[in-house]
């Protein structure tokens, strides 16, 4: 048997931080994980390729629809599939091979096969070349989640699949369904509607992204539809088959849909098959997501967990934070997460990205706040870019005025919500917002003018 002092379950997002934040700290440090690229769903099949392929399928839209306002005109634009993918994999091969560099720099071990629990301080890892006993005072499991799906849909990803599946189609679809108007949907169906094809979204609830404001879903949806997407609201998908390279999909109350491709954007469920949990007492809930305290710690004693596998905000950062809160709390006694201020962010265009709560959210609790809001069509930058669609929503405490959400639905509002985020974390108000000096033009100042709508003084509206 090999020792260490923590050996970690998984190298997504959430474990190879926990990792190199534990060697960081003076722990012998070893990561399993059974793919050969590090970096777990995020990097290898979720967030970086679709963000690739987001970038990509923009650039191809706009050069035929936006370019010539710019004074730009081009002649025969023309898709080249397999080279979008081959960006795609580059940019993945870059960063997953940047997280086995960290590896080494932090000499953190690393072992390639399934991970699997078999007793108070034992993991055996199952690779190729047999089996691997190690012992360690500390366990954390962070093998992420996979793919939900429904009853009656038969996913043979192929015709019928993930977005795993959907990232790397050979061809543009002639007319997409996509079951489900979360994140994962909305972003991969807006890839494949830029390159040209037909796209049909079916969502069970009244209204797209569950979860976020509604006001600033509802704004977008209308956004989604004038460019061109079929969404079709309170729509129960009771099956989902291929036939040949057809699909069919059947729903409750409406016409079956004949399509070429189905993407299943159901949500997503714990990977905590086969990890021995039961051979140390780790307690689950009844959807399977393992049970943790303050500190991440397991009900069994040694064992922590973190990420999607204990549920909550499904992202990447998220788990980011948990693992570098945890390790810190093995090793120093101290470590905190403000679930209060993680951004959440749908790489749409415009782009869609909130922090805190949602007027509903506030509503349902009783709390009295106040509003500011700003469209970007009153923003020098965003008119300078052509981006005008969209605002900036501030909501304060109506007594305190401290900042408890900020929703922006508009250009590049994912990186305009760190700064919301940096604020809400430090307990800002949003006269701080308000106060603080905003570069000109900058997209930046619509967060600020939102600031001072709350207190009904934003000058350019």
């Amino acid at each position: 048997m090999t020792q260490h002092d923590l050996v970690v379950i998984g190298a997504g997002p959430g474990g190879y931080v926990a990792a190199i934040r534990a060697a960081q700290l003076g722990l012998n440090v070893a990561c399993v994980d059974d793919n050969e690229m590090l970096g777990g769903t995020c990097l290898r099949v979720g967030c970086i390729p679709s963000k690739a392929m987001l970038e990509s399928s923009e650039l191809f839209y706009e050069s035929s629809r936006s370019f010539a306002d710019h004074g730009i005109g081009l002649q025969g634009v023309t898709l080249d599939l397999d080279k979008m993918h081959q960006r795609k994999n580059q940019v993945v091969k870059a960063l997953t091979s940047g997280i086995g560099s960290l590896f080494k720099k932090n000499k953190i071990t690393r072992y390639k096969g399934l991970g699997r629990i078999e007793g108070p301080g034992r993991v055996a890892v199952r690779g190729d070349d047999g089996t691997v006993e190690l012992t360690a005072k500390h366990i954390l499991i962070a093998t992420g989640s996979v793919a939900a799906s429904l009853p009656g849909i038969e996913i043979d990803g192929d015709r019928v699949g993930t977005s795993t599946d959907a990232l790397a189609y050979k061809e543009v679809p002639k007319h997409l369904v996509v079951i489900g108007a979360g994140y994962i949907g909305m972003e991969l169906g807006s890839v494949w509607l830029r390159l040209g094809a037909k796209v049909t979204v079916l969502e069970y609830l009244d209204r797209i992204l569950p979860g976020m404001d509604r006001e600033t879903a509802d704004e977008a949806l209308k956004l989604f539809r004038k460019q061109g997407f079929e969404i079709h609201l309170g729509a129960r998908v009771t099956s989902a088959k291929a036939h040949g390279d057809q699909c069919v999909v059947e729903r409750d109350g409406g016409d079956s849909i004949t399509c070429d491709r189905v993407l299943v954007s159901v949500g997503r469920r714990p990977a905590t098959s086969d990890l021995g949990l039961e051979t140390v007492g780790v307690a689950t809930d009844k959807r399977g997501f393992i049970q943790v305290d303050g500190r991440f710690a397991t009900s069994a004693a040694g064992v922590y967990a973190i990420g999607d596998v204990i549920g909550g905000m499904m992202l990447a950062h998220k788990a980011q934070e948990e693992g570098t809160a945890c390790v810190e709390g093995i090793v120093t006694g101290h470590g905190h997460v403000n679930y209060d201020a993680i951004p959440g962010v749908v790489y749409t265009s415009p782009e869609i990205a909130t922090v805190g709560k949602s007027e509903e959210a506030l509503k349902e609790a009783g709390v009295e706040y106040r509003k500011g809001v700003f469209p970007f069509r009153g923003n020098g930058r965003a008119r300078a870019l052509g981006q005008v669609e969209g605002k900036v929503k501030v909501l304060a405490d109506a007594k305190t005025d401290r900042v408890l959400g900020v929703h922006i639905l508009g250009p590049r509002a994912g990186d305009l919500i760190a700064e919301a985020a940096v604020a809400m974390d430090y307990g800002a108000s949003s006269e701080d917002i308000a106060r603080a000096c905003h570069a000109h033009p900058t997209l930046a100042e619509a967060l600020k003018e939102a600031a001072l709508a709350v207190d009904g003084r934003a000058i350019h509206i």
